[in-house]
Formats: C-alpha cells, structure tokens, sequence
C-alpha cells in the first residue's frame, strides 16, 4: 500500500468511527450537563466545597468561581513545582525555576500545556500526577463547563441563571473526563505505552543522541493529554516517542481520543437548543475546515518541493519514520485543529507552507473541531457574528435561536475575536523589536515563522511548539506565560457575559425573513466568515513568515 492510500485509509476510517460517537457519546454527554440527580460522591465534594447544587449563579458569579478556582489551582501548582525537591516522591530532581514554575502553571491551568523543559528530566512523579495530571482533567473541565454555560444561554429566557460552575465542573469531570481516560489507558496500554514507576531519573543516552525513560504514570497522563486535548506529555519528545505512542495503531488511538469530546459538542449544544439540526449544521462548518486543512497539510507535505525531498519522495526530516510523511501530516493539524499540543513530528522541519497551516489552524480561533469546550464556543460566538453580518446585508435585525443580536451581544462577541490576535501580534512585535528573537535557530522568514508559531500557540492555548527556537528563559516564560493566562480567560468572560446577555432575552418567533441558521447557505457563510476574520487579521504576519518562505 503507498504511504497516499495508508494516509487516506488512515483519515476515512477516524471519520466512520467519530461519525459513530458523535450520536451515541453526544447523547451521554448531554445526559451528564442536563441531569438533576447528584450521586453519592459528588454530594461530598459540594459538601466539602460548601456549594448548594441546587443554586444557580448568574453569568458574573459563574465567571467568578471559574476565575477564583483556576486562580487557586495556578498557587497550588506554582507553589508545588517550586517544592517538588522537597516533597516525595522525588527522583532527586531540584525545584522547578521561578519563571519555569510561573510558566507552566500558567500552562497548565489554562489547558494550554506549553512546556519549556524536558518533562522526564525536570518534574517529580508527585508533580507529574498531583499537579500536571490534575490540570490535565480540570481545566478541560472548565472549558467544557463553558460551553455549557453559553447554550444554556440560547437556550433558556427571560433568566439571569446559567447553572452553577461547581456543579459542571464536579459533573464533568467524574461522568466524562474520569471514564473515558480510564478505558483509554487501558487500550494504549494494551497498545504498548508504558505504565509504571520504577526508576524515574534512569535516563540513558543511545548512540545518536536518543533517550529512553523507565518510569512515570506514562499512559495515564499520555491518555489525559489526549482526552483534554492538552499537549503536556510525559516525554520531552511526546508523542514521536515510542514510550507514549508506539505504533500506528496508538497513534490512531490518540487522534480519536483527541477528535471525542470537541466533536461531540455540537450534539450537546442541538440537543440543548430543542434543534439538533442545528447541531449539525455547526459539525458541519467543523468538518469543512478541518477536512479541508487536513488535506493542505498532507498536500504540502507529499509534494516535497525540493532537490532532497524530491529524491527521496518525501519531505522525511523531523518526521517520525514508524508514522510516515502522510500520518504525521494528519497528527499536525489535527492537533493544531484542537486545543491539543501534542506532536508526533517536528513541524519546524515541515515545509514552508505545510508549517503554515498548523499556525493556520490555530489563528482560526481552534474551532474546526477545537478544544474541549472550547471550539463549541468559539464556533458559536462566529456564527454571532455570522447572522449579524446576515443581518446587515439584508437590513434585519439579525437574530440567532430566536435570540436578538444587539450591541451589547456583539460588543462581546467582537471583544472576543480580538483579543487572541492582540495577544498574538504584540507579543511577536515585543520579541523583533528585542533581543529576544535572537533566540531563533534561523533568520529570515522562517525564524520569523518560529517566533510567530510560539506566540500563536500560547495566546489560542494549544501547547504545541514549532521548535527550533529557544523558549524557556525569564522573557520568554513570562511573555508567553501571559498571553496563555490572557488568551484563556479573558474570552471566557466575553463568552459568559454574552450568554448571560441571551439569556436574559424572551426569544422571538420565526418568520419569514429569519434567515434559518440550519441549511446550507448558513453554514457556508459561517465557514467563509470564520476564514475570513482569519485572513484579514493574521496575514500580514503570515505573509512575513511561510509565505514569504514558500514563495
């Protein structure tokens, strides 16, 4: 079989079985967030918390909890890095670097999982488990306890309620994140990922430069990274090293796991509204930009432009050779699809545009089908800004599920869309205008490409590295530690203050110049709006970097 047809093979049968899940899990998932009874367990924890379950918060007491929690767990875990020398179990490993804890804790609760260190040889077991692992579910958690919250905005009327954070977050977690990655461990480890926690500092040095590692919860965390789709791994080579992901076979495993939950969303949010139509229409806008992404990057890929590509058939360096030019392709961009930073190759070796489109991927806002939670949201605050489009050209007042599109909604809306490339653009600016770039491994439009990469993905919390530049110095740390704290929680309160703008709304009836939001027409402008938003913003930098770069 050529590595084309092993690829294509490869994407079909991921998309059969999503197709499968996307009914049956997006039902379950449904039945978690709507249920009213409480089991055993978690009446403890909202005893411990002091919560009333039955109370339901406003959109700013919403955020507030949300805000007050990750700003516990970010003290927790900064606090927990800085001792992890001190505390047991410890491989005799020191304590994690001021601006080295500032960053990954920022990292961490913000489900972004940038790491600037090398995981086997810097974290402890009780900081791997007690602290990264523990972000790993919980800040998934928050995102999808977003998302909740916002279609319960569409949803409900004439309310200031949109359900109680610690009730979602509780859920969540227990009934979905828990589950799943516990079966999922199970399957990686009958995969060959490796579980267990002998050794720890037992790193040894193979000809060639390779590293192999006996010890850590390896396919515990490998199987949260992916369910959350977080990029942390345990390994500095994620998941390229064979400990996290050993065959083809796993690697399909862990796009699947990857695909779950963001693909699952839009069932929640149709069966939400009363209108799963509407649920589909948004998987579809998802599907369009993503199969169409995942074609351009194996395209890129396979066309290996260049004397070396072209004589070995392939674009092979920074590839991992167990997956192949087609396979890594596919596990870039859907990784940068999502709010995921795994990788199973080195996207600073792709080709000038095969490079570009995970930076791409991740300046669509990560809503094709994007994070957990997150790329439900996203998606749904540019179909917002879709139907007020729709309603300008037609002279409308542009409405959406029966919910008028105002100024104040799309004052929160627009705030959204902005604030990732505010972040995004003047952070890269701060670092050409510095020293700071020179920490690039290349000039010119490439090492451009690498600085432009690093502030992408920390400002939209996706966790992976371009690599080739280095990132972990006290500028760095701390410029990409506050475009991830930045990046994470300022669109959440936009998201939560425009669902509690909806929510607050009586709906009113169709008639027959409501533009229905189900068809084809729709979700061909939410596809065009989405790419256009992107373009117009981000591509005088592209243009600067892979662009420039494969012209």
């Amino acid at each position: 079989m050529s590595m084309t047809a092993a690829g294509v093979l490869f994407i079909v049968s991921l998309l059969v079985v999503l197709a499968v899940a996307y009914r049956y899990f997006g039902d379950y998932m449904y039945r978690v967030v709507v249920g009213g009874r409480h089991s055993v367990v978690e009446r403890g924890i909202y005893k411990v918390l002091r919560v009333n379950p039955e109370g339901e918060q406003s959109w700013k007491a919403y955020a507030g909890s949300l805000l007050a929690f990750s700003a516990i767990s970010l003290l927790f875990l900064y606090a927990l890095l800085r001792l992890q020398s001190v505390l047991w179990p410890n491989p005799d490993f020191p304590g994690v670097t001021d601006h080295v804890a500032w960053n990954t804790a920022v990292s961490f609760v913000t489900n972004t999982n940038w790491q600037a260190y090398s995981g086997e040889s810097t974290m402890t077991h009780l900081s791997q488990m007690a602290g990264l692992a523990v972000q790993n579910f919980v800040s998934a958690s928050v995102g999808i306890a977003v998302a909740v919250a916002f279609v319960r905005g569409f949803a409900r009327k004439r309310t200031n309620e949109l359900g109680n954070f610690w009730v979602d977050l509780t859920r969540i977690t227990l009934r979905i994140l828990l589950p799943v990655a516990v079966v999922g461990a199970i399957v990686l480890i009958v995969g060959g990922v490796v579980q267990n926690f002998s050794g720890g500092h037992d790193v040894t040095t193979l000809t060639g430069g390779a590293q192999t590692l006996t010890g850590g919860p390896v396919a515990s965390q490998e199987v949260i990274k992916e369910l959350g789709t977080n990029g942390g791994g345990f390994m500095n080579a994620n998941s390229a090293h064979p400990f996290e992901n050993p065959t083809a076979w796993t690697n399909w495993v862990e796009l699947f796991l990857i695909l779950l939950i963001p693909v699952g969303m839009p069932r929640v949010f149709g069966r939400m509204v009363g209108q799963n139509r509407q649920g589909y229409a948004i998987l579809a806008v998802m599907g369009i930009l993503a199969i169409a992404s995942i074609a351009l990057t194996n395209g890129f890929e396979l066309a290996h432009n260049g004397t070396v590509p072209q004589s070995v058939a392939a674009a092979m360096e920074g590839k991992e050779v167990r997956f192949g030019v087609s396979n890594s392709a596919t596990f870039g961009a859907i990784t940068t699809l999502t709010s995921t930073g795994a990788v199973n190759s080195f996207h600073d070796s792709y080709t000038a545009l095969g490079g570009m489109m995970p930076m791409f991927n991740m300046m669509l806002g990560e809503v094709a089908p994007g994070g957990v939670g997150a790329g439900l949201y996203g998606m749904l605050v540019l179909a917002v800004i879709t139907v007020f489009v729709a309603g300008l050209m037609v002279g409308r007042t542009p409405e959406y599920l029966g919910k008028k599109i105002g100024a104040r909604e799309i004052k929160f809306a627009s705030l959204y869309i902005l604030i990732t490339p505010l972040l995004v653009l003047t952070g890269v600016a701060a670092a050409m205008a510095t020293s700071n770039h020179t920490t690039m491994l290349n000039v010119g439009p490439h090492g451009f490409s690498e600085v432009l990469y690093a502030f992408t993905s920390a400002a939209n919390n996706n966790g992976s590295a371009f690599a080739g530049i280095t990132v972990n110095t006290g500028w760095w740390d701390t410029a990409l530690g506050l475009a991830m704290l930045l990046g994470r929680f300022l669109p959440i309160i936009m998201v939560l203050g425009l669902a509690g703008s909806l929510a607050s709304q009586q709906p009113v009836p169709e008639s027959k110049g409501t533009l229905p939001t189900h068809r084809p027409l729709f979700v061909s402008m939410l596809v065009g709006v989405t790419v256009i938003v992107v373009a117009l913003t981000f591509l005088p930098a592209l243009a600067l970097g892979p662009l420039a770069e494969g012209l």
